[in-house]
C-alpha cells in the first residue's frame, strides 16, 4: 500500500513539484491519492486554486506520469527520493509551514541521521576573509561531529563545503535545481565530490532547471535543516539575509562574523549583530550554544 502511494506521490510531484502544504490540499480527503484521477478539472481547479485549463493539463500529465517507473529510474541514477514519511526525512523540516514533500538525495543519506547541523552561508562575492574565518570556525565543528550545511552557490557556500571537506568533516549541499541541471557550472567538480562522499539534496525533481525563485525556497530548507546559521560576509540586501529571515522565523540560533567596517560585505553581519546575532570568530564560540552535545569531548 505504501509503495503504491509512493508511486502516486512521485508521479504527482513530478508534474506538480510543490511543497507538502500544497499537496495536502489534495490529500486532506484522499490521503493515499487514490481518487485523484476521478476529480474533474473543475474540482481540481477549486482545490488547488488554479485555472480549469491548468487543472485539465495537470490531470493528463499525472495520468501519464503514473506509467513512469520512478523508483527504478531514480535507483538507476543513484537518486533516493526521501518522502515526508520516510524514516530519514528530517523532522525539523516538518515544522516549516511549507515543508518539502520529497527530498531528492544523492550521496550518503545516513548523514540525515545526525541532527547536529550548522549552516554556514554568505555572499556569492565573498572574499578570502570568509575562507579565513571558516578555517577558524569549521574545524571545531568537525571535531565535535557537526555537519556543515550550505547551498553550493558561488562564493561563501562553496568555501563552506570545501573547508568542511578539507578538515575531514561532512557536508550537506541543498540545491535549487534538479540533478540533471547542477548549478552553478563552475562548482561542478565540488558538486561531484559532495555527491560521491557527502550528501546533496533538492526538493526539485531531476528535470527542474535553476530558476531565480527556486533559491529563496531552497534557503528555507537550509535553515530548517540546521540548529544554527553562521553568516560570514553579506551585503544588507542579499539572498543570504533571506535565509536569516527564515532562520529567525524558525527560531534558529544566528551567528555572524564581524568584519572590516569599511567593507560592504561586512554590512550584513554587522546588521545582524546589532539585531542580536551572536558575534563569532571561531568554532568554539558556536559550540558554546550546544554545550550539552559536546560535553563528552
Amino acid at each position: 500500500m505504501k509503495n503504491d502511494f509512493l508511486q502516486r506521490l512521485l508521479a504527482l510531484h513530478y508534474v506538480y513539484p510543490k511543497p507538502l502544504n500544497k499537496l495536502n490540499l489534495l490529500m486532506q480527503e484522499d490521503l493515499q491519492l487514490e481518487r485523484l484521477q476521478e476529480l474533474s478539472a473543475q474540482q481540481l481547479s477549486q482545490k488547488l486554486s488554479i485555472s480549469a485549463a491548468s487543472a485539465a493539463r495537470l490531470k493528463t500529465a499525472f495520468a501519464d506520469s503514473l506509467r513512469i517507473p520512478f523508483k527504478d529510474l531514480y535507483f538507476k541514477h543513484k537518486i533516493t527520493p526521501i518522502s515526508y514519511f520516510h524514516p530519514l526525512y528530517p523532522k525539523s523540516l516538518l515544522e516549516l509551514i511549507d515543508p518539502p514533500a520529497i527530498l531528492y538525495a544523492k550521496g550518503h543519506i545516513g548523514l540525515l541521521e545526525n541532527e547536529n547541523r550548522i549552516a554556514i552561508i554568505g555572499s556569492r562575492k565573498a572574499s578570502s576573509y570568509s575562507r579565513n574565518a571558516m578555517e577558524l570556525i569549521i574545524p571545531p565543528l568537525v571535531e565535535n561531529n557537526f555537519i556543515v550545511v550550505s547551498g553550493l552557490a558561488k562564493g561563501a557556500d562553496a568555501m563552506a563545503h570545501e573547508t568542511a571537506v578539507a578538515f575531514g568533516g561532512s557536508t550537506i549541499a541543498v540545491t535549487g535545481s534538479g540533478f540533471l541541471h547542477p548549478y552553478p557550472k563552475e562548482n561542478l567538480k565540488l558538486h561531484n565530490i559532495i555527491e560521491e562522499n557527502h550528501l546533496i539534496i533538492s526538493e526539485y525533481p531531476p528535470y527542474m532547471q535553476p530558476k531565480k525563485w527556486n533559491f529563496p525556497m531552497r534557503n528555507r530548507i537550509i535553515s530548517g535543516l540546521s540548529r544554527g546559521i553562521v553568516v560570514t560576509e553579506a551585503q544588507t540586501k542579499s539572498g543570504t539575509l533571506s535565509t536569516i529571515d527564515h532562520a529567525i522565523e524558525h527560531g534558529k540560533d544566528i551567528f555572524a562574523v564581524p568584519g572590516n567596517i569599511f567593507s560592504p560585505l561586512s554590512e550584513g553581519p554587522h546588521k545582524l549583530i546589532a539585531e542580536g546575532a551572536k558575534p563569532v570568530w571561531n568554532g568554539w564560540q558556536v559550540l558554546e550554544e550546544y554545550r550539552e552535545m559536546t560535553a563528552k569531548k
